[in-house]
């Protein structure tokens, strides 16, 4: 039987699949195709209406999954304006409506109002927790809810390429508002009829709520609009280009050709400087010990030896000290 695969899996989610079950689709395909089993968890929940880029830890990558929750995001996402629900997206009931229909020229003009540090309220259906309890559970029990505000990041927030305005017919339909690329089903349910539409992406902090951000960018165009598609393309260093169906991987592993999906441990550790160090002072490492009087520039290292990863240290003025050993 293989070794325990240590790695990641880069998932594209599909719709209605929360992070959680997820995590316990790859369980079963693994279990499934024989592999030793493994821990598994993810890096970084994503809603069941949004697909997209799911990074996935598999055995020792789990050391470092948290590191996800703090990297930055892409998504794109379409706005459909007229009318406001109580979840900010096309599942929840309305609950404002406007005539307001704005037109690009004035989307593009308050966008620049929305870049950089900003700051927004969650949506009362999240995962947010207060005091104890995630504020949808709280939403869902009829509570009004007071949630704080927070200070975020939006790095980057502009229309998709090749995307522009459209205006959904009756009965819901695909428009130029829409990634061409993107089918109907990915997209979730279609705008409501007589709803004008815009795609955008923003580039985010973790802790931004795009949701939110739908909700505000139709309140400064002094009308009311909520997201009916959402779409993460990018979490930290992984990309739509690395991420693959569950049916694929389904696939893949009953094929026993894992190694084709699976990224090396350190795919989530590129911004860190690699710092070789010999079999000696990596066994070291390995037990936790600190390696005193040891040269290297202040801040986190990864400390590898004969090119596999050995640790995570932070170089300090008296040494090395190992913030994750991992056991490869």
């Amino acid at each position: 039987m293989a070794g325990v695969i240590h790695g990641w899996i880069i998932l594209d989610k599909p719709l209605g699949l929360g992070s959680t079950t997820a995590v316990s689709a790859v369980k079963r395909i693994l279990r499934e195709a024989g592999e030793p089993r493994t821990k598994v968890g993810h890096g970084g929940t994503l809603d069941p209406l949004a697909s997209g880029v799911l990074p996935i830890a598999l055995g020792e990558a789990t050391k470092v999954a948290g590191r996800m929750l703090d990297a930055t995001k892409v998504y794109d996402f379409t706005i459909s304006f007229g009318a406001e629900t109580d979840t900010l997206d096309g599942e929840g009931q309305v609950i404002a409506t406007s005539d307001v229909r704005p037109t690009l020229a004035q989307v593009e003009a308050v966008l620049p109002r929305f870049t950089g540090e900003i700051t927004q309220i969650p949506p009362a259906y999240s995962a947010l927790k207060i005091d104890g309890r995630p504020a949808y559970a709280r939403a869902r029990a009829g509570e009004v809810l007071e949630i704080k505000s927070r200070q975020v990041t939006v790095h980057a927030l502009q229309f998709l390429p090749g995307t522009g305005r459209g205006t959904s017919e009756a009965g819901g339909g695909a428009g130029r508002g829409i990634n061409p690329s993107t089918t109907i089903s990915d997209r979730g349910p279609p705008p409501r009829p007589g709803e004008e539409f815009i795609t955008l992406s923003a580039t985010v902090s973790k802790g931004t709520y795009i949701r939110s951000l739908a909700r505000d960018i139709a309140h400064a165009l002094g009308t009311v609009g909520h997201v009916t598609y959402l779409r993460r393309t990018r979490a930290g260093p992984f990309g739509l280009e690395q991420a693959v169906s569950l049916d694929f991987l389904e696939e893949t592993a009953k094929a026993r050709a894992l190694t084709r999906v699976v990224m090396p441990l350190e795919a989530a550790l590129d911004d860190i400087p690699a710092l070789p160090v010999t079999p000696d002072q990596a066994q070291l490492l390995r037990h936790g010990q600190r390696l005193a009087g040891f040269p290297a520039q202040p801040g986190l290292l990864l400390a590898t030896a004969d090119g596999r990863p050995v640790a995570l240290v932070e170089a300090l003025a008296d040494g090395l000290k190992v913030v994750r050993g991992f056991n490869l």
